[in-house]
This record gives C-alpha cells, sequence and structure tokens, in this order.
C-alpha cells in the first residue's frame, strides 16, 4: 500500500515524500481512514512501528480548514515526557510544512513568558504533559472548549507515572462531542476503563499482540555473578567486545543513573546521562548530541523508554533488569526500528531471575543467555562475596566523610612478639572511662530535714543560692 491510497492531500503527500517515506506501517494503514473519517480509535501497536505518523497525519487534514482563536486551542495531543512531546512537535512540524497550522509545546522545565505568547494568539494543535496543561489552565492562560479532536498517546505510561487521575480530569474539561484517539503498545486493565469511559465506539486497531517485542531485535541475557560492582565491570566489557556504534543504557534508579555513567566516563568511554532531575534545557541538549552522534553512550532511566526515535540505534542494554516486564518491551523498543536489525542486552544477577522469568513469560520465550563477555565477573566467585557493609557506596560524592576504618596490627613490621598460647589481656585504663566521669558526684552533704532542696540541682543546693 501507498500512501496515496490513505486519501491525504497533496500537501500532506509532499512533506511525506520529502522526509522520505514511501509506504506507511501497518498501524499508519489501518488507523489513518478511520481517523480521517472522523471515528474514534484505539490504536494497540509495539513502539517504533510508527504510531506518531499514524495520528499526525490525518490530523494536519482534518484541521487544515479552520483558525484557531485566542487562548482556546482547537485539538490536544498528551503525552507523559517532555522528550516524547518534543518529538512529537518536531515530527508534526515536519508533515505539516506546507500548512499554515500553529502548534504549541507545552512542557515543564520552560519558561512560561514564550508558551503564553503562542496560546496568546491562538494555536491549531497544542502538545502537553499533563501536568504543565492544568497548571496553565488553573492560571487561567488556556480554554479547553474548542478542542476537536483529541489523542493520548502512550496511554500506558500515563498510568504507569500516575498520570490517568489528570488525564480524566482533562478529559472532563473537553466538550463531549469530539473525537478521541488513544495510542499505547500494552492496554492494561486500567488504561481499558479509560478507553470505554471517553470514546464512543472506538476502532480497535492491532497490528501486533500486545507487548510483543519486534522481530527485528535480537535478544540476549548476560549472567552476572556478584554485586553492583561486577555489574559495571560486565557493561564495560560488553561496549568493548560487542561493537556497540551507540546505545541507551537503562537503569531503574535514577541515583544509579549518575554512578554508571561517571564510571563510564573515568574509563574513557564517551557517555552521559538522561533522567528526570535534570533541567529540562539540559535534558534537551543531551538528546541532540546523542541523536547528532557527539555521544556514543546515554544512560538513562525510564524517561528515554518511551517513543523516543534515534535513527539507527545498534543497542539497548538493560543495566538493571526492569521490575514491570512491559517496560522491558518499551526499552527494547529503541533500537530495531524501522526494519533495521537492533540488540537487546540485559544483565542480570541471581537477585533479577524471577524478574526474568516475568520477561520470558510476557514475551512468550526464552532470553538467549551469553557468558564469553563476562569472564571477569565470573573470576568473582574466588573471593569471598561483598556484604552490603562492605562494598563503597558510589552513590556518594567525592570528599564526603567515610566510615572510619578498623585498624589492625601489622605484626611483621611492629616489632612486638606474642608467645604462642599466651593470653594477652589489655592494659587496664589509668583513666577513668567516660561513663565514670559522667556520674553526678556526691561530696556535697545532703540537706538536712526541714532545709528545701533546689529543683533541678540534684542532691544539693549550690552555696551561692543559699546566701
Amino acid at each position: 500500500m501507498k500512501f496515496e491510497e490513505l486519501g491525504l492531500s497533496p500537501e500532506v503527500l509532499g512533506a511525506i515524500a520529502d522526509a522520505g517515506y514511501t509506504e506507511p506501517t501497518p498501524i499508519q494503514a489501518q488507523a489513518i481512514p478511520h481517523l480521517l473519517m472522523g471515528r474514534d480509535v484505539l490504536g494497540i501497536a509495539q513502539t517504533g512501528t510508527g504510531k506518531t505518523a499514524g495520528f499526525t497525519l490525518p490530523m494536519i487534514e482534518i484541521l487544515a480548514a479552520g483558525r484557531a482563536r485566542a487562548r482556546m486551542p482547537r485539538s490536544l495531543i498528551l503525552e507523559p515526557t517532555r522528550e516524547l512531546a518534543a518529538q512529537v512537535a518536531e515530527n508534526f512540524a515536519i508533515y505539516g510544512k506546507n500548512h499554515k497550522l500553529s502548534m504549541a509545546l507545552l512542557i515543564g522545565g520552560v519558561s512560561f513568558v514564550e508558551q503564553n505568547e503562542k496560546l496568546d494568539r491562538g494555536v491549531d494543535v497544542l502538545i502537553a504533559t499533563p501536568g504543565r496543561l492544568l497548571d496553565q489552565f488553573e492560571r487561567g492562560r488556556i480554554l479547553l472548549a474548542d478542542i476537536k479532536i483529541l489523542v493520548v498517546d502512550e496511554a500506558d505510561r500515563m498510568l504507569d507515572m500516575g498520570f490517568i487521575p489528570d488525564v480524566e480530569r482533562i478529559i472532563k474539561l473537553l466538550p463531549p462531542i469530539r473525537q478521541t484517539a488513544m495510542f499505547s503498545a500494552t492496554m492494561p486493565t486500567e488504561v481499558k476503563r479509560l478507553t470505554d469511559s471517553y470514546m464512543m465506539n472506538p476502532r480497535r486497531v492491532e497490528v501486533a499482540p500486545p507487548a510483543s517485542a519486534a522481530e527485528t531485535v535480537v535478544q540476549r541475557l548476560v549472567a552476572v555473578r556478584g554485586g553492583f560492582t561486577e555489574k559495571r565491570k560486565a557493561l564495560r566489557d560488553l561496549i568493548a567486545s560487542e561493537n556497540v556504534r551507540n546505545a541507551i543504557v537503562f537503569c531503574n534508579r535514577k541515583r544509579d543513573v549518575k554512578i554508571v555513567d561517571q564510571s563510564l566516563r573515568r574509563h574513557g568511554i564517551n557517555a552521559q546521562a538522561l533522567h528526570g532531575d535534570l533541567p529540562q534545557p539540559v535534558r534537551t541538549a543531551t538528546l541532540e548530541k546523542f541523536r547528532a552522534g557527539e555521544i556514543s553512550i546515554l544512560v538513562a532511566s525510564d524517561v528515554a523508554a518511551r517513543g523516543l526515535d534515534i535513527d539507527d540505534m545498534s543497542h539497548v542494554i538493560n543495566f538493571d533488569v526492569p521490575m514491570n516486564p512491559e517496560d522491558y518491551i518499551h526499552r527494547i523498543g529503541r533500537t530495531g526500528r524501522a526494519g533495521r536489525e537492533g540488540h537487546a542486552l540485559t544483565l542480570a544477577t541471581a537477585a533479577d531471575a524471577k524478574y526474568v522469568q516475568q520477561i520470558e513469560r510476557l514475551i512468550g520465550g526464552k532470553i538467549e543467555p551469553i557468558n564469553s563477555v563476562v569472564q571477569s565477573a565470573d573470576q568473582t566467585q574466588a573471593t569471598p562475596p561483598v556484604t552490603p557493609q562492605a562494598e563503597r557506596d558510589d552513590s556518594r560524592p567525592r570528599g564526603d566523610a567515610k566510615a572510619p576504618r578498623k585498624r589492625t596490627s601489622n605484626r611483621r613490621n611492629s616489632g612486638i612478639k606474642i608467645a604462642a598460647n599466651t593470653d594477652v589481656k589489655p592494659a587496664t585504663a589509668s583513666k577513668p572511662t567516660e561513663t565514670e566521669r559522667d556520674k553526678p558526684r556526691r561530696t556535697q552533704r545532703r540537706p538536712q530535714q526541714g532545709e528545701p532542696a533546689e529543683l533541678g540541682m540534684g542532691d544539693h543546693t549550690p552555696a551561692f543560692l543559699q546566701r
């Protein structure tokens, strides 16, 4: 099938051709005709299948006629993360370059001034994260009574991030007569309830089984014996041995993102961290450098697991096995896109066994194990296991005070000879212990009968208070 068969205008087709696309993906081929007819659509497809173009192209076609009024956008696209919202805005600008549609991006971490200026002029398309959208609405800077098209992208991610109550509140602010489209890679029960409540007889478009991995992604499991330190060593070995051109390394916690990033850079690897606590300008600049090839390894939290479209990324490495098996699908979906082959490597310790089993049940098969690149980690069996107390906490910034070390005597160098089978007793302390010093003295006489004792002074009254 060609894009010309979907009913798109010559202006949209020209923008698609300039972008280098000739054939629609399955989700685009099935969703675009329903959206052009004004129907509600529930799209389910794995990441990397072109869902963004599946709803932006028909939106441009529908909104081509008409004009937005001040502070009253005509359409709304809700995204779970700032990066994904910015990426959708970029795609909208590419596909809508032959139209005079206005667009505003409402995300956190950015000044309100520029956003307010665009809203005051009126926008046809509003792309927003739920938190910033509600913030602007409560400030009276935006009205939602003229929304004709609503798109909720990555609906299951909205659920994971706790945005579903905000999404429901936003939907209640919209006019009841509108067109609604929801897209997601998975369909949990709570998201299904959301679609049943706020969509009118939606057309379900499902081009792949829910929570399935792309066939172009080669998945492998790396068993690591040891803890956090051994996993960092195994990660460096993987990067060196697997011909990693560029990769995203996923960690479960933002604290670990910082540690792994610093570890890689100390060993001369071109890496950079990306997580939700970074300022938005830093996050945007980091992604641009990664796309441009200035950064080879992006160490990230799950903020980068959804929707980010990086051209021809060779590897995804799970430094931590995700606790939610569906997050595994989204993470590895960053590679193997647009028909290219990708590689997904997962580092797993013995403690991760149950999470690996959950993932294998979800994908319906075993992840191929490899152990050749973690030989250095396997050698840790010959050394005693590191206890949590003994393992150094790499999350502590350098220069902080460290726990005092135990002093051990060096008999060989001290010159002190200890006879065999001789009990050595510690020398008796010549000074009173701290407990003895702290005991209250009782050298003063006790008050005689009839003499008042001073409250709070113990068993005696100071002489200067008796004058």
